[in-house]
């Protein structure tokens, strides 16, 4: 079954042969939430203005719901809400009016009962009658958020959309991004705040130099990628690791007191049973032991550095 957002072979070649897309393909379903990471310069925001119609591909092809962004740009465009990384509002507006002359460049009927409810959903409603200029920043991105579902699309992309924004409203931003999706709306986020895509994604797209390195169910992906981490707390600091264990993957820790120790939960033996095993032997006691499971930035940054070795080799 295709998806709501169709991206085959998708290239853009600036003047000076500049690649900033290399033969993308990505589908992405409906009323999922796909985060896309990468590094500055990967691409991100040179594809979504693409999807969008904004920038016109040197190769490839778009489809939004089946209509071509080319093509039938109008259509496509319709379906389609854009948060941009930017802050670009008329700073005497009144917060209201802006969100309201949005619904109306997208042919959208006049609807201040619609207006008033995505103004709420956003915690803006206190605001409605405010200038612009009266705003936080935070407040303002907020309203970049309220103009992009003044038409009712179906999807939403987000770029970097709690840039600059404290952390109460960006999990205030979060709620709302998880009541959209309720609501069947296809969510499309860049991020360089990996804890919202550990969050609040089903899927993680990676790019790279412009080329997807992969997408992935996100938590297929942690658990398939992702490393643990043992660390064990001594009965009586040390001050070296015993020459028997310095070959078995153990860390001393600064101060001595502790051991680190990374496996793979995969892996047919972790060898903890043999550490375990050897840190008797040594007569080292064990005080307590805890364990953590490798994040998505550890994984993400694995995955970036691994491209960037390649491509110098």
């Amino acid at each position: 079954m295709s998806g709501i957002v169709e991206v085959d072979g998708l290239a853009k070649r600036y003047d000076g042969g500049f690649e900033a897309l290399k033969g993308v393909d990505l589908s992405i379903r409906e009323g999922e939430i796909l985060a896309l990471l990468g590094p500055n310069g990967a691409g991100k925001t040179t594809l979504i203005s693409t999807i969008c119609g904004i920038t016109v591909p040197t190769d490839g092809a778009v489809r939004v719901g089946g209509h071509d962004v080319v093509r039938d740009f109008r259509a496509a465009r319709r379906m389609i809400g854009l948060v941009p990384q930017e802050i670009n509002l008329e700073p005497f507006e009144k917060v209201r009016d802006t969100v309201a002359f949005s619904r109306g460049l997208f042919g959208a009927p006049r609807d201040d009962a619609k207006v008033a409810a995505v103004l709420e959903a956003l915690s803006l409603t206190d605001k409605a009658g405010s200038q612009i200029k009266e705003l936080s920043g935070g407040m303002k991105r907020r309203v970049l958020i309220a103009k992009a579902l003044s038409h009712d699309p179906k999807v939403l992309f987000l770029d970097e959309p709690t840039a600059g924004v404290d952390v109460e409203l960006r999990r205030g931003m979060w709620e709302v991004v998880a009541e959209l999706k309720r609501r069947g709306v296809t969510i499309i986020l860049t991020t360089h705040y990996i804890e919202e895509a550990e969050a609040i994604a089903d899927r993680i797209a990676v790019i790279s130099k412009g080329r997807i390195l992969l997408v992935e169910e996100k938590d297929a992906l942690m658990a398939r990628m992702g490393r643990k981490e043992m660390v064990l707390e001594l009965s009586e600091p040390l001050d070296a690791l015993p020459p028997a264990l310095r070959a078995s993957g153990l860390a001393l820790g600064a101060d001595g007191s502790s051991l680190r120790y990374v496996y793979d939960v995969h892996a047919e033996r972790t060898g903890i049973t043999r550490l375990l095993s050897d840190l008797q032997a040594a007569g080292i006691r064990v005080r307590d032991v805890t364990t953590r499971q490798s994040s998505l930035e550890e994984i993400f940054t694995g995955l970036v550095d691994h491209d960037a070795r390649e491509a110098a080799e």
